[in-house]
């Protein structure tokens, strides 16, 4: 108990006596000074009992008596001791008056009580009551940490931190959603907070906060504390610790103890994950190299039934982050690069805040759901396994439907989040390596669209136009009209719009010409000249293929009744 104005009037060897503001007793106690000033207050902090013995002060005169009242009362000083028999040998009556008047505790102190005693006393009383919080915050270190170690771990951590606080705590993951609550009752309550939660979460750890939370019945609101958990640049969990009051020297003892705890219990939970993701990573690599069995073996019980069961392979990364590993293509006639989906590894960097934020968000929806998931970072890229049509799965879906919402009319991915995913069909762990490629497939899809998140069967069902809206397919369609355009710039017939019209009717002269509105020995002459100054032959599928594709992506001539067979044979 703090040391307040009654405890000192009880105290026998002081023999005080109260004589103006009985109602005010039991104010604290912060410390007691002497101070013979006309105007202490600027010396004074508040909580103080001031002794006097009114030697400087014109205590015949009443309005001064009440402007010095009025002002200690107004700097916080909590009462007054006047030593009787020293200037006085009585309190003065305008001293008296005044402080009955503003109910102002006024004490007598008899002359054989020196200051000395006063001071002493409230000196041993407040080292007493900082013992006693020590000694209480000691021990609630001591039971809070069997409770952590205890099978319920946190759960339990929580029940004694609320009973040592005489309110409520609760714990909160890194997604925000409410894990656990202490007593039972708090958790509706605890649930109300996750906006204050979500914020606290995306400040730099560690960080904490003050809000007024929900109250209970006839119960005003709960002051919140909040304080993030982990030792990293982010908080890998929130505690609240809701009380009526703000808390004392013990309680914050006890909520520093439970922050500490959590914190070495996150550490050690980073530490197992890391673990397994480098186990993860083993198990990928085995997965994409055909070795089902070797994976499912060194996987044994840590995945549950995630590889027994239909699963799919997401592939994320940020929207400055590499799209993949750089290789030298294999000999096809055209020589140059092309970029292929990287194989797992170990993470050898931080994954970027969108692709951070989308994995704490699997993670925590497949530990609720109690499924389990295999996500393994690895050079600014997220890529896992998910069950299908799980809790996991969904999670990704509404990631990124609300970063879809969230980046509506900036670059692909946009948005705070920044982020673009790549999603499998659904498959087994014989076929893991076809759909590792297949989310590779989705997610370069994704950015080539602007959609955050692209499941394979999209790829698949969609068309291929929108995949020619590159810069570098865009610059190749131009190099390869580029001649057939300088040649119509010169008014010596229209070969782009004969070759777009010939393309579309796959090689029918009659029907092309026709579209055109020209003869059919014109629209041959025309074609053997495209012939002539490309150098190539209208006859090779491919020539065809590559200049209906140079058309549609440059868009130059408008499609007049276009088939998608511009591939197929020519017609005589």
């Amino acid at each position: 108990m703090p040391l307040t104005l009654a405890s000192l009037v009880q105290h026998s060897a002081l023999r005080l006596t109260v004589l103006a503001g009985e109602s005010r007793l039991d104010t604290p106690v912060r410390w007691a000074h002497v101070s013979e000033l006309a105007d202490p207050v600027p010396y004074l902090e508040g909580g103080e009992l001031l002794l006097i013995t009114a030697m400087k002060l014109d205590v015949e005169n009443e309005d001064a008596m009440r402007r010095y009242i009025g002002r200690l009362d107004g700097a916080g000083v909590v009462g007054l001791g006047f030593a009787a028999g020293v200037s006085h040998e009585k309190v003065p009556p305008a001293l008296l008056a005044a402080a009955r008047e503003a109910d102002f505790p006024l004490l007598e102190v008899p002359r054989r009580t020196p200051f000395l005693a006063i001071s002493k006393a409230v000196s041993a009383a407040i080292a007493a009551e900082q013992y006693q919080a020590v000694t209480e915050g000691f021990e609630a270190q001591r039971e809070l940490t069997r409770a952590a170690l205890s099978a319920r771990g946190p759960a339990a951590l929580l029940a004694k931190l609320a009973a040592h606080v005489d309110g409520w705590a609760a714990l909160y993951d890194v997604s925000g959603t409410l894990v656990a609550a202490a007593p039972a009752w708090a958790s509706r309550r605890a649930a109300r907070l996750t906006g204050e939660v979500e914020r606290l979460r995306d400040r730099p750890a560690p960080a904490s906060a003050v809000v007024s939370g929900p109250g209970g019945g006839d119960r005003v609101d709960d002051r919140v504390e909040l304080q993030s958990i982990g030792s990293g640049r982010r908080p890998r969990a929130v505690l609240a610790v809701g009380t009526g009051a703000p808390l004392g020297t013990a309680g914050r003892y006890a909520v520093n103890s439970a922050v500490a705890l959590l914190t070495l219990t996150a550490e050690r939970s980073r530490a197992l994950q890391e673990a397994e993701q480098r186990l993860g990573a083993a198990v990928l690599r085995m997965l994409m190299a055909g070795e089902a069995d070797h994976a499912r073996a060194v996987a044994g019980s840590l995945y549950g039934g995630l590889l027994d069961a239909p699963l799919r392979v997401i592939v994320a990364e940020g929207v400055s982050g590499t799209a993949g590993r750089r290789r030298t293509a294999p000999e096809t006639g055209g020589g140059g690069t092309e970029t292929v989906p990287g194989g797992p590894q170990e993470s050898d960097g931080g994954l970027p805040a969108g692709v951070e934020a989308l994995a704490e968000r699997v993670e925590a929806a497949a530990a609720r759901a109690g499924e389990a998931v295999l996500l393994v970072p690895y050079g600014g890229r997220l890529t896992g396994l998910v069950a299908d049509g799980g809790a996991a799965a969904a999670a990704c879906a509404d990631f990124a439907a609300e970063t879809e919402t969230e980046g509506r009319g900036k670059p692909a991915g946009g948005g705070e989040r920044g982020v673009v995913i790549g999603v499998s069909a659904p498959t087994g762990i014989a076929a893991a390596a076809v759909a590792f490629k297949q989310a590779g497939q989705a997610l370069s899809v994704a950015r080539r669209r602007g959609r955050v998140l692209v499941e394979h069967e999209d790829v698949a069902s969609g068309s291929v136009l929108p995949l020619l809206a590159d810069d570098a397919v865009r610059a190749f369609a131009d190099g390869m009209l580029r001649a057939l355009h300088e040649h119509d710039a010169h008014g010596r017939g229209d070969l782009v719009a004969s070759l777009h019209a010939w393309l579309s009717r796959h090689g029918q002269w009659d029907a092309a010409a026709a579209d055109l509105g020209v003869h059919r020995h014109t629209l041959r002459y025309r074609m053997r000249r495209v012939e002539e100054i490309l150098g190539r032959s209208l006859d090779d599928p491919d020539v065809r293929m590559e200049l209906w594709l140079a058309l549609k992506a440059t868009a130059t001539v408008p499609p007049a009744r276009v088939s998608a067979g511009a591939g197929r044979g020519r017609a005589g």
